[in-house]
């Protein structure tokens, strides 16, 4: 590396040299009376309508045509100026030329002192073979040193993403070349063996889905919700670019677990069979799109449920019990006293009757302006003690479309998991965060837009990053380079096609919940990536500018998402968390209690 920097020093200072000794003006011979130039020659035919001039001002010998004064002091006057326009353009490329050499022998020797200064993704831990890849030498020197790499493969922004092939890609609706869809049945019931305990345990309270939410998708989406079962079938697990199992040997729900034994399966990615730019249909989800009643649609009232301001019973007491959960001291009798409850309930059930324990929503008839997709929700519940339930809702994209910043795209990936959490408190909804990117905000209930009770979420063109308004939304980038956009596209209501669990974190037990009983549990247990591995420099599909790269590593599962989290927000326990009273830049005007709907 330093070999390397030596080399492109003396290259600019060779350049700059260069520069400097052609910008040096061509000096005439003034003693030659036939030479135009001459000011003994101008003297005597200055009345001559054409007179020929070296300008000075570009450094390069010119011709021009103009009238010269006699005046030899304007002459003077005007090389004079020339000399000095000519020194400022040299001291330019001077300071230009050398601070482009401390940049590079700056960055070349720290890089060679402590590479991992400059670890800022885990992207980048492979950096060394990853420029390797590039077969360019000027593609891998401009990486190394400027920081632009791939510059030959940058795309600008299209319409649409990539190039489908429709004579490659078809629509079938046979579901005998859809193995995938059996994929969700597989899971091992047993509900016969259930003792009141186990029952207890799996029992998801009817609460969690009066206030599930529903979710507006981008009209002009490009990647619709993707079924997990069918990502498996079109990816082929890969070690470092190498499948370790064939093509046809298709993961399942039920055993993807068993890619752990794999480098603990932190290494192994879900490569996608098809190349993503052709936009396998797959891929793009468009089957997943919500139907819904278009007369139900825009049902609800024209006042959108939001309360904005001072929450109605928001007490600094209340708050203390739901809001942060960290009292070690009562954790256990928390947990003792809550699941001594659900048993005292399911004894009483079995003793004098009653109603199923849990009645699967989907066999029960449900009206509501939201559509049903085939790609299924996922629905993961804890129960986290005083009184305290978290429901995680996860949606999940087979492809996440990155951003654009001055017209081209970067963070484009395969596999994409989008979560919403409900935090209750003895059955009340108190909070909900929506996660965007890498972080998210967290909202009161009261604060959110709802249809009915439940709260409304707006999915992000491309990134799926969830908001809690339509609109544009900026982050990172300031003067909005960088943003999200939302509407009220199709509305999605997960509760008509998902598949609920119970989650005990201390001892890592997934269970299928009484809703979805047969529903595998494998799956989640999968600690690798439910994407490609970000492509190598060497393909024409990567590109990596000011640290960004075009596409980048798929996302781990819902198993990662901090689960465990004390707060509502997905940051560290010991972050500040805030939870906003109102959604947009504004507050708004206060709805009173005596005014009825749409008045």
């Amino acid at each position: 590396m330093a070999a390397s920097c030596v080399r492109l020093s003396s290259f600019l200072q060779c350049a700059l040299l260069a520069s400097l000794v052609v910008s040096q003006p061509i000096e005439p011979d003034s003693t030659d009376p036939t030479n135009p130039i001459n000011p003994a020659a101008c003297q005597i035919a200055w009345s001559s309508p054409h007179c020929i001039d070296y300008p000075a001002s570009t450094g390069v010998l010119e011709t021009a045509l103009s009238v010269h004064e006699p005046d030899s002091r304007l002459a003077r006057a005007v090389y004079a100026g020339s000399f000095q326009q000519m020194g400022r353009k040299a001291k330019a490329t001077i300071v230009a030329l050398s601070t482009l050499i401390v940049y590079v022998s700056v960055n070349s020797l720290a890089r060679t002192l402590d590479p991992k200064s400059f670890v800022w993704y885990d992207e980048d831990k492979d950096e060394r073979s990853w420029i390797a890849t590039s077969r360019s030498w000027f593609d891998r020197k401009s990486c190394r040193w400027l920081g632009i790499c791939g510059a030959a493969h940058i795309q600008t922004v299209e319409e649409h993403f990539g190039r489908r092939n429709p004579e490659k890609w078809h629509e079938s609706n046979d579901t005998e070349s859809e193995p995938w869809r059996s994929y969700w049945f597989s899971g091992a019931s047993n509900q016969s063996e259930w003792d009141t305990e186990e029952w207890a345990r799996r029992e998801i309270p009817d609460y969690v889905f009066d206030y599930a939410p529903f979710v507006h998708l981008y009209s002009g989406e490009q990647f619709w919700p993707g079924d997990i079962a069918e990502h498996l079938y079109h990816t082929t697990p890969m070690l470092n670019y190498t499948p370790i199992q064939a093509q046809w040997d298709h993961a399942t729900l039920q055993n993807l677990n068993e890619l752990n034994r794999w480098e603990r399966g932190r290494h192994v990615f879900l490569t996608s069979n098809d190349d993503v730019q052709t936009r396998p249909p797959w891929l793009e989800g468009e089957r997943n799109i919500p139907e819904s009643d278009e007369e139900m649609e825009e049902s609800w009232a024209d006042w959108d449920g939001r309360v904005d301001g001072k929450i109605p019973g928001d007490t600094e007491e209340d708050r203390a019990e739901w809001f942060d959960l960290r009292h070690p001291e009562d954790d256990d009798l928390n947990k003792e006293s809550s699941q001594a409850h659900r048993l005292l309930r399911q004894e009483l059930r079995k003793r004098y009757g009653g109603k199923e324990i849990q009645e699967p929503v989907g066999d029960t008839p449900t009206e509501g302006p939201g559509g049903r997709s085939d790609a299924p929700a996922i629905l993961l519940v804890m129960d986290k003690g005083n009184g305290v339930v978290d429901a995680f809702w996860f949606f999940f994209y087979s492809f996440n479309l990155g951003n654009t910043v001055v017209n081209v795209r970067f963070g484009n990936h395969v596999g994409d998991w989008e979560h919403c959490l409900v935090r209750f408190h003895h059955g009340q909804p108190k909070a909900l965060f929506f996660s965007a990117h890498t972080a998210g905000e967290a909202y009161h209930y009261e604060a959110v837009e709802k249809i009915g009770k439940r709260p409304v979420i707006y999915s992000a063109e491309g990134s799926h990053a969830m908001y809690a308004t339509a609109g544009v939304h900026e982050y990172i980038l300031p003067w909005g380079l960088l943003h999200d956009v939302t509407d009220r596209g199709p509305l999605w209501d997960p509760l008509l096609n998902s598949h609920a669990y119970t989650y005990d974190f201390d001892n890592d037990t997934l269970r299928a919940s009484t809703y979805s009983p047969t529903s595998p549990t494998e799956w989640f247990y999968f600690r690798g990536h439910w994407g490609d591995k970000y492509y190598p420099l060497g393909d024409e599909r990567q590109y990596r500018f000011a640290g960004q790269y075009h596409y980048v590593n798929g996302p781990l599962g819902p198993k990662f998402k901090h689960l465990n989290r004390v707060k509502v927000c997905q940051g560290p326990d010991r972050s500040t968390c805030v939870i906003k009273d109102w959604i947009g830049e504004d507050v708004r005007a206060p709805r009173w209690d005596s005014v009825g709907f749409g008045e």
